[in-house]
């Protein structure tokens, strides 16, 4: 199967969570820069955000009322006139979250196109909301994300050769149960607070079978301005790929 190279790239405290009060705290502040300026090192063409991550920081938070639309779309692939070739894709398989434009443009980030990542329980409405915005969209399964389809269609249809999970918890806990990361990247923040309501680097929903643990192998481990750490892992067989 073509696919790109993923690597998994979070800012994580030393309990592993991604979210929480250590996010803010005056001793992560340094590893959190680093953590930004670390993403350059792989030179990724798109990087991936599920729902929750995208509307809090990304897209125009949820949409509460999808207009009707009188024109209907079939449920296939929609590739927007792009100007850039760069890309965020936004896990949504429903189609709940709120746009007002094609293109994301984050401080120190290269403006990005929004590409949503959607299934089969879409509604059409929802397909023209997309399309009056210029989103694209792609499927990816029918009632759930189907993550090796996904990159398949990233490679071929987008030409994304290097991708980046960033979050959240569950979906880099879907492409991990797939075994289909290549590397994980983990900045360590020096701080933790014990929270067991925040989420950690990967996730797995209930409903899913339990699944033997992923495998990698230590490639670098270099210590940060600040007390931080950077750990680089590979995925066992990855080099073989």
């Amino acid at each position: 199967m073509e696919k790109p190279f993923v690597v998994c790239h979070m800012f994580v405290s030393m309990d592993g969570k991604i979210d929480g009060a250590f996010m803010g705290h005056p001793a992560a502040v340094p590893a959190r820069t680093e953590y930004g300026n670390l993403r350059g090192f792989y030179h990724c063409d798109a990087t991936l955000y599920g729902a929750v991550t995208m509307a809090g920081g990304f897209a125009d938070g949820w949409e509460s009322h999808i207009p009707h639309s009188p024109t209907r779309y079939p449920k296939e692939d929609w590739l927007a006139p792009n100007e850039v070739k760069n890309y965020i894709l936004s896990v949504d398989p429903k189609g709940e979250l709120a746009w007002s434009g094609a293109y994301i443009e984050r401080k120190g980030r290269p403006k990005a196109h929004a590409v949503e990542v959607l299934t089969e329980q879409v509604s059409e409405d929802y397909l023209a909301y997309l399309r009056g915005f210029g989103v694209s969209y792609l499927f990816a399964g029918k009632e759930r994300l189907d993550c090796a389809l996904l990159l398949h269609k990233a490679k071929t249809l987008l030409g994304i050769h290097r991708l980046m999970l960033a979050g959240g918890g569950y979906s880099n806990g879907s492409f991990l149960a797939g075994g289909l990361i290549d590397e994980v990247s983990l900045v360590v923040a020096p701080v933790a607070d014990g929270n067991t309501r925040s989420v950690s680097s990967f996730e797995r929903f209930d409903f899913l079978p339990n699944q033997q643990p992923a495998v990698f192998s230590l490639l670098e481990a270099k210590r940060l301005d600040g007390d931080g750490l950077w750990l680089r892992y590979q995925a066992k067989g990855a080099e073989e790929r």
